[in-house]
């Protein structure tokens, strides 16, 4: 059982919530968590490297000289992989590194990351985020009446476009929305900025009561 602090954006504490920490797993499971980081980062690549074979090169196929007597190894062709220039083997080609995994999993990920940064208190409530208008000054205010420093990783809910463009150019500050969160963003980052709102939604999406049970 872990009991999380909510505190406003001056850094004050309003409210304490308590979370029974099972209900996020029963461990970290960090083989999970590594097999869910390496299928974000693998869907994330282009696939576009390309690089041509014999039968792609420009050139002619003239054979550079005749089989036998000239004292030099036979060619057949200058397009040849041995010849400067010529055809790659086994090169790389255009293809789809993407690939998925059970919901269930990606989930049980994302409830162990979580379990992962509230045991290392590395999981931040504040009450609420919403700017009347994006001021970057206001949000590197907040971070700093909340004692957050490096790379932090902000969840809002559906009312956070202003927090987005307040935090955009701040350094090392991404800002996630809590239906898109996944385990990769959780652990990017060291510390977890979550509104309330967010946090309602987080636990939703992983079956979680605060002082109670499992949802159904």
């Amino acid at each position: 059982m872990a009991e999380l602090k909510i505190r406003d954006r001056n850094g004050n504490e309003v409210e304490t919530v308590t979370v029974e920490e099972r209900f996020f797993g029963k461990y970290v499971n960090r083989q999970l968590l590594h097999d869910v980081v390496v299928m974000y980062e693998a869907n994330k690549r282009q696939g576009t490297a390309s690089t041509k074979t014999r039968s792609e090169i420009a050139g002619s196929g003239r054979k550079p000289w005749r089989q036998k007597g000239t004292g030099r190894a036979r060619a057949g062709t200058a397009k040849s992989p041995i010849w400067r220039k010529g055809g790659i083997v086994f090169g790389p080609k255009p293809r789809d590194f993407s690939y998925s995994m059970p919901k269930k999993a990606l989930r049980k990920a994302l409830a162990n990351a979580l379990l992962a940064k509230i045991r290392e208190s590395q999981l931040h409530l504040v009450d609420s985020l919403d700017f009347e208008q994006p001021r970057t000054k206001e949000m590197v205010e907040v971070l700093s009446n909340l004692g957050l420093k490096g790379a932090v990783t902000v969840v809002v809910g559906p009312s956070g476009a202003n927090v987005y463009l307040s935090a955009r150019n701040v350094p090392k500050i991404k800002v996630r929305a809590a239906a898109d969160l996944n385990a990769r963003d959780v652990l990017l980052s060291k510390n977890l900025l979550v509104t309330s709102e967010a946090f309602e939604t987080l636990k939703q999406r992983v079956g979680v009561e605060v002082e109670g049970g499992a949802q159904e």
